[in-house]
C-alpha cells in the first residue's frame, strides 16, 4: 500500500520538474536558437544597428529575467497548492 505523505511528496517534485524543464526549455530557444537566427534579424536595422544586435544584447537578457519571475511565481504556487510554502 503506497503512502499518502510520498504520493504527494512525488507529486510536488514532478509539477517542480516539468516547470524548471519547461523554463530551462524556453532559456534554450532564447540563448541559442534566436541567435542562431541572427543573420536573418540582422537585414532589419534599428538606429543604425542591426537588429540581431538589439535581441542579442537585449532581448536575451529581459527574457532570462522574465524566466526567473516566472519561476518564483509559479514555484511559489505550487508550493501553497502542497502546503510546503513558507508562511
Amino acid at each position: 500500500m503506497a503512502d499518502p505523505e510520498s504520493d504527494r511528496r512525488r507529486a510536488y517534485w514532478k509539477r517542480t520538474r516539468v516547470l524548471a524543464l519547461t523554463l530551462v526549455g524556453v532559456w534554450f530557444v532564447a540563448a541559442f536558437v534566436v541567435h542562431l537566427a541572427a543573420p536573418v534579424f540582422n537585414q532589419v536595422r534599428l538606429l543604425g544597428f542591426p537588429l540581431g544586435f538589439y535581441i542579442a544584447a537585449q532581448g536575451s537578457l529581459m527574457v532570462f529575467v522574465l524566466l526567473l519571475a516566472v519561476f518564483v511565481v509559479c514555484q511559489d504556487r505550487i508550493d501553497r497548492d502542497f502546503d510546503m510554502d513558507e508562511t
